[in-house]
Formats: C-alpha cells, structure tokens, sequence
C-alpha cells in the first residue's frame, strides 16, 4: 500500500504538508503560511503569524472594529474609568464559556494580568500593555478592577490574550510549555486541532463562541516554503487564500479564472536597522556592531545616502509608499512626515561631505577609516528567502559604495537572522514591524527598558535605542487622554527617532492577497473599506468568510491528508522533500 501512495504522491507537487481531512466535510478556508510560527504560547509569541494565531484562539478585553479600528467591547461589555484616571473597572460579559464549556469569569482576567505582573517570562510578548499596572483584583465573577500607577491612555488597546486559569495554573515551566496540546482551550472564534510545525494548522469553528459560531467549519495554515510556492497552490486549488505577494505574483494574479487580487494599504512598515550600540537594559554592551555606528554622524549620513522613492518604484512598483516615520500613513492620526525643509533628501554628495567633517576620511582604496583606523565596512544581514531584501541591499551598496562604506551582503536563513540582531551581531539589517491602531506597542519597542537583560536576554527592542528625551516622550504620551495632544507627543517621538537613526524606515509595503473567488464569495476586511483581509487587528477576515454555495469543500485538496494518514514517509517530488521545508522568517514577521 505504501509503494502505491508514494507512486501517486510522486505525480502531483506537493506543499509542506496538509492538515488531516476534517470529519463533518463542511466549509474550509485553506491558507497559505510563507511566515514563520515562533510560539504558540500567547506570553511568548511575538512574529505576526503567531499573533494571528493567538488572536483566533483567544479573546482580549477588548477588540477593533472591522469598520474604522476604533475598541468595541469583546470579553469586557462595558467598562468605566475613576476620575482621577488610574483605577478601571470592566465588566466581563455573561454566558460566554471557554471552548470546553468552562464559564469565562473576572477571575481569568486578572490571573492573566497577574502571571504578567509576577512572571517575567509571562512579560516577554507583550510585557509593556502591564508595566504601568499596580494592581490587578476581581472581586466577583464578573468584575475586573485595575489600577495604573500613573494615567494610562492605552486600557482599551490592551491587546493581551485573556488565558483559561483553569488550564494555565496548571503551567508548571511557562517557558518551556507548547501549547500545542490539542484541542487547546480558548476562547476566540477559532480552537486549535492539529499542529505540525513547519508543515501546517489546523483550527476548527468554536461552536461555543460567545458571537456565534462561523461561517466555515474548519481554518487552515498551510505552510509553503515562499510566496512562489503558495501562488502556485493558489493557481491549482489547494489553498484559497494567498498574501504577501510581490507586485509580479499580484499583477500576474489579475484577470485569472477563479482567482480575485486584493490590494489594501499596509499597516506595517520595514526598516533598516543601524546598530547604534547594543546594550542591556542595563547599559552593558552586547554584539560585536561596527563602532562608528554609534556616531550619529554617520547614521544620518548612511540615511542621506538611501534613495527610498527608488526603491519603490523599482522594487515594488508603486505598491509601496517611502517612508518617513515608523507609524504608517492608514494611521493617519499618528503617522507623520518631515516638515518642509527639515525632511533627509537623497544627496550622495552631502552624505560625503557629512562624513568628511564626521572625521571619516577616504583611504587609498576609497574606503573611509574612522580614528581608530579601522574601515568603514559594514555588514548588511537580510533574509535568504525574501527578494525584495536583495534587491534593496543591491541599491544600497551601490549608493554607500558611492559614499565611501563598503557593505558586505549576507543574506541569512530566518532563524538565524533572529538570533544575530537579538544578540546585536549586525551592523545592518532589515526588520520590520506591524502597527496597531493604538501605536503605544510600536513605540514602546524603542524605549530603554524594552533593550534585554542582563543576561542578554528577554528583551523586545527593536533596534537597541535608548534616549532620555524619547523615553520621557513616550511617558507622556502614554498618559495622555487628549487624543489630539497625544498624537502630537507621538509625532514628536517619530521625529526623535527620525533624527537620532537608529534605523531608517524604507517604506510602508501595500498588503497584496489573492483568494478562490470560486470557493469564496468575499471576505470582511478591515479596515472597511480598503483594509486587508489577513493579519488584522482582530479575525474578522476569517470569522466572517463566505464559503460560495456548493463549492468544493474539500475534495481532491484533502488528497495530502489522506496521504498522511498512511504514514508516507520523506518523499522527494521534483526535488522538493515533503517534510524538507525548513522555518523562516520573513522581513514582515513582526511582532505586534
């Protein structure tokens, strides 16, 4: 029987690896994964597909709307605020029950809040939604009492996954559990099945879901080894929902049969990092980043030198906007862009000059040498599975070869991308990241305390920046109610960053998704109109997906699930091994 499984596996074109066919052969949303899952552990999942994963498992005190992104009532139905604006109560609503019927109570909030509050480890994704707690009470089933140290503006974007303390307290090594025990309990519209790392997931519709159950039966993550692979699935039906194209895979998508393209402003920007010292929280350095990038100098000159109108144009075709400050212009409240005059215009010749008076003269081989004599050649990391990356670090080393910095081009696998940014073993990298609709999580990554530990560890900066003047800016804001006060403060903080380079932000990248019209008749997106369908600050796209009457629910795409059950082991087609796809990380997976 093997042998006759192997011969027909051998004659199709495999993905990673299928989830097991559901049993009830009702509707299923197949999608494409070419992003890696970090965790699965709500406290510790931080890249953007394990977000999305938590928020479909788990429901937050309270969510964004699909129309505008505005906090709509999820677990907590109403709430209040003190006068003096440190202590909330919110109201946990009745009759809702975790996926194995537990009643959802007050209770689970603040164990939750508590873990974070006493865990450090509980802290690690999303550790700065509590620093600002003092404590966290329900004294009754329904109620949830929170008090702040300060004023906090942010208690209805706390975008943390409320947990079953009936299952969690059980937890004995919070850093080591899985939670890929299945089915996992939880409370959101979708409950997790089945799970093969790297090769796919499987969710199922929460019949017990306190909204109601959705509109398809069953939700998996495919896992595809890039987006050409994914397309390609896309084009034969074995998934139904594909993002992240590239402006080729999208515009080549137009006019197909079956197929429908979706293009939505993006709410991610990416980056360039510059190592501008990498330090503990402490201020013990860290990495082995080239010296010079700690002169600020030389950080504005490099960000002179960046052409980022051409890298979207050329590199994207349009389907970007160039950068500026690190919240996107889909926020537009908060997003913000150089005054007139004051905004780094490309000019290699000024970035030259800049370096010169920096103290960086030419050598004889035309590279420059700082005081110390050593060269100014810089490493420049991205990721070995990402075109866009080498195609923006082929402009780059053109225009600082120009400028007198040789770049050395490494492009590395995802997982150890992670490890030498983490580590501060880069001098340049990209990276990227996803902003909320409160940017309060964004612009925490760049605040002193957010840099790791002593040991190195534990930490979610994003690029090692540490500034009295932005820190004392992000306490303000924070404690600000004023809307229009606020996003002036977080202006302001852009522009600190913006002069200080700690990264140079290259551009906003629009979301561009392709789905099976033929399976599919549409999907909520948000924002509405205009928003994307995957990685939303909420599971709208999913919950609300409308199977197409009498379409395929199954069929011939559950071939690899029934392949599976046989137990076939490695087996190569067209030079793709079955089991082979490794993890990655791709320049969007950013935390959230």
């Amino acid at each position: 029987m093997v042998g006759a499984v192997a011969v027909a596996l051998a004659a199709v074109t495999a993905p990673t690896g299928q989830p097991p066919a559901h049993a009830e052969q009702g509707a299923a949303l197949r999608v494409a994964l070419t992003t890696d899952v970090d965790s699965l552990n709500p406290f510790l999942a931080t890249l953007a597909a394990s977000t999305e994963l938590g928020r479909l498992m788990y429901e937050f005190l309270t969510t964004y709307s699909a129309k505008d992104q505005s906090p709509v009532p999820a677990l907590a139905e109403r709430w209040t605020t003190a006068p003096d604006n440190l202590t909330w109560t919110f109201t946990i609503r009745s009759g809702a029950v975790w996926s194995d019927g537990v009643p959802i109570t007050a209770r689970d909030v603040a164990y939750t809040f508590n873990l974070m509050l006493t865990n450090p480890v509980a802290r690690t994704a999303n550790g700065n939604f509590v620093a600002n707690f003092d404590s966290v009470s329900a004294p009754d089933d329904r109620t949830v009492l929170i008090r702040t140290k300060t004023p906090q503006a942010t208690m209805l974007a706390l975008d943390v996954p409320i947990v079953p303390e009936h299952v969690w307290s059980k937890v004995t090594d919070l850093a080591g559990y899985a939670n890929d025990t299945t089915p996992v309990v939880g409370s959101g519209p979708f409950v997790l099945a089945d799970y093969k790392p790297n090769q796919y997931i499987k969710l199922t519709a929460n019949k017990k879901y306190w909204r109601g159950p959705a509109k398809i039966d069953e939700l998996d993550f495919v896992s595809y080894k890039n987006a050409d692979a994914a397309v390609q699935a896309l084009r034969k039906g074995e998934v139904d929902l594909v993002n992240r194209l590239t402006p080729d895979q999208f515009d080549g998508l137009r006019g197909q049969t079956n197929i429908a393209v979706h293009k939505a402003q993006g709410r991610r920007f990416t980056e360039l990092l510059l190592n501008p010292g990498a330090a503990t929280r402490t201020g013990e350095p860290i990495g082995d980043g080239h010296p010079a990038l700690r002169d600020v100098r030389v950080r504005r000159a490099i960000a002179q030198a960046i052409d980022v109108r051409t890298l979207v144009d050329k590199v994207f075709a349009g389907y970007a906007e160039p950068g500026s400050g690190y919240i996107p212009s889909v926020f537009q409240s908060y997003h913000w862009e150089p005054p007139a005059g004051t905004a780094r215009r490309f000019d290699l010749a000024a970035a030259g000059r800049a370096l010169d008076e920096a103290g960086y003269p030419r050598g004889p081989d035309g590279i420059r040498r700082g005081a110390d004599g050593r060269p100014l050649a810089l490493r420049l990391v991205g990721h070995n599975n990402v075109s866009s990356d080498a195609q923006v670090a082929d402009y780059l080393k053109r225009w600082l070869a120009d400028i007198g910095i040789a770049v050395d081009v490494q492009m590395l696998s995802g997982n150890r991308l992670n490890e030498v940014t983490a580590a501060g073993d880069y001098d340049m990298a990209f990276s990227g990241w996803g902003v909320n609709p409160d940017p309060d999580a964004v612009l925490g990554l760049q605040t002193c305390g957010q840099r790791p530990g002593p040991d190195g560890k534990g930490g979610t900066t994003d690029s090692f920046f540490c500034d009295p003047v932005y820190d004392d800016l992000y306490r303000r804001q924070l404690a600000e109610f004023d809307p229009v006060k606020r996003a002036d403060l977080v202006r302001q903080m852009q522009q600190r960053f913006y002069d200080q380079v700690p990264a140079v932000i290259l551009f906003y990248q629009d979301a561009l998704e392709a789905y099976r019209a033929d399976r599919f008749s549409g999907f909520p997106v948000q924002p509405d109109p205009g928003g994307v369908i995957r990685e939303q600050n909420g599971y709208w796209g999913y919950y609300g997906a409308q199977p197409v009457a009498g379409a395929d629910s199954g069929g011939s795409r559950d071939l690899w699930a029934v392949l599976l059950r046989f137990g076939v082991p490695l087996v190569v087609v067209g030079g793709v091994a079955l089991y082979g796809y490794r993890r990655r990380r791709s320049r969007e997976d950013d935390r959230e």
